[in-house]
């Protein structure tokens, strides 16, 4: 039987799609829009919906799309949303995302306890992505030094 090789997984990445709240994408809208780039397919491992929903991307064992230069040692986790009504970036998590949020992050924290949990921004501060911060929000699941 053959059995996938797992990635070494260093870092746990939050990302937000960049829609507004009037706008409902849910994954295969998301996969769309990276084959459009050229991708494989959506660069997300996870993508929660507003209703905390979570629809699957790519598998875990195999390197995202969704951080220049950080793919090949991360899992993407992203929330539907980000943007408030007049499409500037904002926390736009439901109460039902905050907690599905939680759980994929605690999840694949017990998979990769020595994974760093970190948003998009802190990778690329250019981004604004996730529109929170998630260093701070999962501070309790961080590696120990």
């Amino acid at each position: 039987k053959l059995q996938k090789r797992m990635r070494k997984i260093t870092m746990i990445v939050l990302h937000c799609s960049g829609v507004r709240p009037d706008v409902h994408q849910d994954i295969s809208v998301v996969d769309e829009y990276h084959r459009s780039k050229g991708w494989k397919g959506v660069g997300y491992h996870e993508y929660v919906r507003r209703d905390g929903t979570v629809q699957h991307g790519r598998p875990m064992w195999e390197a995202g799309a969704h951080v220049v230069g950080h793919n090949k040692y991360s899992i993407g986790i992203c929330y539907e949303g980000g943007l408030n009504s007049a499409g500037k970036a904002e926390d736009t998590r439901t109460p039902e995302q905050v907690r599905a949020l939680r759980q994929l992050v605690e999840q694949y924290h017990a998979y990769f306890p020595q994974a760093v949990i970190v948003g998009h921004h802190n990778l690329n501060p250019l981004k604004d992505c996730p529109c929170f911060d998630a260093v701070r929000e999962y501070s309790d699941l961080q590696p120990k030094p």
